[in-house]
């Protein structure tokens, strides 16, 4: 009997180690899918074994860069456009963008004086030839802008940072004295550097700090059509080296950053050669922003890679991008997922540039170019406007686009895009303080990017642009998790602090 107990016991305790053992063996997740077949950021919890399973191996000792965070722009377009709505719908826009339960936004941005996407041109100092700026006011941004920030901000647990850029000088300082093009006259450059601190002043005033300013969005130009300021690279750094920089040093906003550039990413190079050519030069730059709009699908990693490597302890930042020259397809879901979208080199761009804008599907574009972005050191990526309409406006300009959220003002309704979902994967589950990790991924048709937050969880964005489903196996350390994606889906899937405290 006694051998019968011993026997018992010591088989007990076999199958109880073996359930231990089991368990601590096992990646506990969360998966959450947007899809073309219809999941919008939807938990799942059952995954049915298949024959052919990838291994994606997560390797937390590999860090690259920390990031600043995700989001989009508050335009005057998008403002405007949300005073018009009922305030349960206003508010339930902002909770979408930036609530707990919502995409969480952590990097916006906005314009200084008009740009494209208002509804009129217009200066915050638009007195001729008033170089210490005493009729300077954001009197045009109480209405519309300044509420959508508040609105915001008052929704938004952990906050969230803002970078703001100028279109253009007023026409009295450039030497065309007009909106479009033209270059800022250098007797102007200190006027145009006040204005920039006066600016933050007035935000500041209003409970608003900036984060950030690009020097001038889109220095190259844009065709001659809305609002622009031409600099070269050298003009541009001599600006910031010997006017930016130094005012708001003296005027005691020294912290705020100055990013560089502010354009399409095919000419980076020359531009952070430039910028970071020695000590005097880089000293006031915190780093370079860009735009994706040199193509519908390269992400042009050689020049990201380039940029980094120029000044590793520098920002690279995304901070514009959108479906442009097209109007929003109205509670179209399939839309979105289909390669139907033509932007504006589809019909303007060089014949040796053809190539690079064919049509696309818009979330396989947001997908592929913010994980590009991210697995080539790119630590923050903002979409343009927030909000627009079903023309894609409103634009004094005529420039249609789309956004993530269109909404239909004289109804009164609101369209959440597969852009918003696709977006809420990224900034809702990477926060800002997170580092890239490392990982494997040999299926070449899956995109993969990790990041380990700053409370110790890892988010794993996965997307899958192909007609099939995949299945894969997830492994961190000696822990591993069965999963599998759907055909045409983005996923994020979380690793608890749990599972990496164990590591």
């Amino acid at each position: 009997m006694r051998n019968s107990i011993t026997f018992g016991v010591a088989i007990s305790l076999i199958v109880m180690l073996s359930a231990c053992f089991s368990r601590d063996k096992k990646l506990e997740v969360e998966v959450y899918e947007t899809s073309a077949s219809g999941n919008k950021l939807q938990l799942l919890t059952e995954f049915p074994a298949g024959d052919k399973t990838v291994a994606i191996k997560i390797l937390p000792d590999q860090k690259f860069q920390t990031i600043t965070g995700f989001g989009g722009s508050f335009t005057e377009s998008s403002a405007s456009l949300m005073n018009k709505l009922s305030k349960e719908n206003r508010d339930k826009i902002l909770e979408a963008y930036f609530g707990e339960n919502g995409a969480r936004y952590s990097l916006t941005r906005t314009h200084i004086n008009s740009c494209d996407f208002s509804l009129s041109q217009y200066s915050y100092a638009p007195v001729e030839g008033d170089t210490a700026l005493n009729s300077f006011s954001i009197e045009e941004d109480r209405g519309d802008i300044i509420p959508m920030i508040k609105g915001a901000m008052a929704v938004s647990k952990d906050g969230f940072k803002i970078l703001s850029s100028p279109w253009t000088a007023p026409p009295w300082m450039k030497d065309n004295n007009k909106w479009v093009g033209g270059k800022l006259l250098p007797e102007y450059y200190d006027t145009w550097a006040l204005f920039f601190s006066k600016y933050m002043d007035a935000y500041k005033a209003e409970g608003i700090d900036i984060w950030g300013i690009t020097v001038e969005n889109e220095p190259l130009g844009n065709g001659n059509n809305w609002e622009s300021m031409h600099f070269t690279p050298e003009e541009m750094t001599q600006f910031v080296q010997n006017h930016l920089g130094p005012k708001l040093e003296a005027d005691g906003k020294g912290h705020v950053k100055i990013l560089g550039y502010d354009q399409n990413r095919e000419h980076l190079k020359e531009w952070v050669d430039v910028m970071y050519r020695d000590e005097a030069s880089s000293k006031y730059y915190h780093g370079a922003a860009i735009h994706w709009y040199a193509s519908t699908f390269e992400v042009f990693p050689d020049a990201l890679q380039y940029a980094h490597n120029k000044a590793p302890g520098k920002h690279l930042i995304q901070s514009e991008a959108c479906v442009d020259a097209e109007v929003p397809k109205w509670q179209d879901d399939a839309w979105y997922w289909s390669k139907e979208a033509t932007d504006w080199g589809w019909d303007w761009a060089p014949a040796q540039d053809k190539h690079l804008h064919p049509k696309y599907a818009p979330v396989n574009r947001y997908a592929g170019d913010i994980i590009g972005c991210l697995n080539n050191w790119v630590d923050g990526w903002i979409d343009w406007n927030m909000v627009l309409d079903r023309q894609g406006g409103p634009n004094w300009f005529k420039n249609w686009c789309t956004a993530p959220v269109i909404v239909d003002p004289d109804a009164n309704e609101v369209y959440y895009t597969p852009i918003y979902y696709t977006l809420a994967h990224f900034s809702k589950y990477i926060r800002p303080g997170a580092v890239r990790i490392g990982f494997e991924n040999p299926d070449k048709t899956l995109l993969v990017t990790a990041a380990q937050n700053p409370d110790g969880s890892i988010a794993v964005v996965v997307f899958n642009p192909t007609e099939n489903e995949k299945q894969f196996m997830l492994s961190f350390g000696e822990k591993s998790a069965h999963t599998k994606i759907s055909a045409k889906a983005i996923q994020t899937i979380l690793i608890n602090k749990r599972n990496t405290d164990n590591e």
